[in-house]
């Protein structure tokens, strides 16, 4: 299965994508949908987890990597 994100621009087009829907051709996923899913992953990950990263934790390590890159571009 292929997904492509598309912006519609004339009301016609949505109706056009909703017909296509209905004879089962495509799927229409609203994108919120596909946030709370990552999200939903990202928590039974951590719940499997011993040691979940603090907020801080993360930060020093985001931290570190920006400054090997920058250090790297110099």
């Amino acid at each position: 299965m292929e997904s492509i994100r598309i912006e519609i621009l004339n009301p016609t087009a949505k109706k056009l994508l909703k017909n296509l829907a209905d004879l089962k051709l495509i799927k229409i996923s609203d994108s919120s949908y596909r946030k709370n899913e990552f999200k939903r992953l990202l928590e039974r990950l951590r719940a499997k987890s011993e040691n979940t990263p603090s907020f801080e934790q993360i930060a020093e390590e985001v931290e570190a990597v920006r400054k090997a890159r920058y250090e790297k571009e110099k």
